[in-house]
């Protein structure tokens, strides 16, 4: 006997459709202010649709052995964007994946023209709710120091209109729970693929 209520059911379902569509679309890169939640939508989205998920961040910490800060520190943010830069043109490159970038990506020409070639999801969080997200985190080289509201500002001032040029959808963050935005998103997915077929 069918039962709609079964959980069990209903995430086997979900799970083969969400499969199912994820052989139909480019690989998808999420971009966004740090504490969007770029890493956290990222990974759910991935295991929902059976993708690898990929943090740039990360695979650059992978890659040189040290992590953001120290890169920081020692070659500066022109460093660090560089390597950015060389992570982007291998990580673009790479077929049916889900990945997070850092917020500070776009800020590159070069980097905006390689996203484009997947679909990118721009995560918009206001400044209270990256401020929340990132009071305790020391990972952020940008937000060590007196005034982390003004440097989230101004980034956003900056970047917002990056992340507009480069995104495919634009999605608020802070407003719903990051299972719901994923199960959003895959709706939003399902309509794209259906309409680019």
């Amino acid at each position: 006997m069918y039962d709609e209520d079964n959980p069990i059911i209903e995430d086997v379902v979900v799970e083969k459709t969400s499969e199912g569509l994820a052989k139909l679309l480019p690989s998808i890169f999420l971009v966004g202010p740090m504490g969007a939640g770029k890493t956290t939508i990222g990974k759910l989205l991935a295991k929902r649709l059976g993708r690898e998920f990929i943090d740039c961040d990360h695979y650059i910490v992978a890659q040189t052995g040290a992590d953001i800060p120290w890169i920081f520190a020692k070659e500066g943010e022109e460093g660090f964007r560089d390597r950015e830069t060389r992570a982007l043109e291998e990580l673009t490159a790479m077929p049916n994946i889900v990945m997070a970038t850092g917020g500070g990506a776009v800020g590159c020409e070069e980097n905006r023209k390689l996203l484009q070639q997947g679909f990118v999801i721009y995560l918009e969080a206001s400044v209270d709710t990256q401020l929340i997200r990132t009071k305790k985190d020391k990972n952020r080289p940008l937000l060590q120091n007196d005034n982390p509201r003004a440097t989230l500002e101004a980034l956003y001032q900056k970047r917002h209109p990056l992340y507009q040029e480069v995104a495919t959808i634009i999605v608020p963050t802070g407003r719903a729970y990051p299972k719901q935005m994923v199960a959003d998103l895959l709706e939003i997915l399902a309509k794209y693929a259906k309409e680019h077929a």
